[in-house]
């Protein structure tokens, strides 16, 4: 279950009330890279792909957390009944399903923790969690950014980027390019499209 494209706008607008901050337009970037990329994929449906990339970090609705907006993404759409959006929330970390792919604090209490880790191991990784990876590794907060500057960027940030998670979002746009034959920027129109 997924809400609608009108319906998910509106949980993130109303869920940048609750935590101000560049994670709202960065999520609203990487929508606009999911649907591009799901328009070029005869496999993948544009709105769908619109809608994980737009509710993907809702979890930071509830604060600054790191690893804790994994679990309150996934909880808080589990709640609201939309399973597949709380698998995204889920999976948009963790590359290779594993939680040392986490670039972050580990925030979590020890149930938020388990939840994390035992759903991880029962997901079977689709096309849409690894296009939302992707997206999130494009999407900056004004626009979509080279992806090699942005890893740059989060591992400034945070202090570290796992070198296997950085080499698997480069073969996740090459995995991407073949599917779609184009250049993954020229898809994403990164020199034009801003917020």
């Amino acid at each position: 279950m997924l809400p609608t494209r009108k319906k998910a706008e509106e949980i993130l607008k109303e869920a940048e009330k609750c935590n101000p901050g560049p994670w709202g337009n960065h999520s609203r970037v990487a929508a606009h890279c999911a649907e591009k990329i799901a328009h070029e994929c005869a496999d993948l449906d544009p709105d769908k792909a619109y809608i994980l990339g737009l509710l993907h970090d809702i979890g930071r609705k509830f604060g600054i957390r790191h690893l804790g907006h994994v679990s309150d993404g996934y909880s808080y759409m589990m709640s609201l009944g939309y399973d597949e959006a709380a698998r995204i929330c889920l999976t948009h970390s963790f590359h290779n399903q594993i939680l040392e792919d986490y670039i972050g604090k580990f925030d979590t209490s020890e149930e938020e923790l388990s939840l994390i880790r035992s759903k991880l191991q029962a997901v079977s990784m689709n096309e849409y969690d690894r296009l939302i990876q992707l997206c999130d590794s494009l999407a900056g907060a004004e626009g979509v950014m080279n992806i090699e500057e942005r890893m740059e960027d989060v591992r400034k940030r945070y202090g570290d980027y796992p070198q296997e998670k950085w080499n698997r979002n480069l073969e996740l746009k090459r995995e991407f390019e073949n599917k779609t034959g184009k250049n993954i920027y020229l898809v994403v129109e990164k020199e034009t499209f801003r917020l």
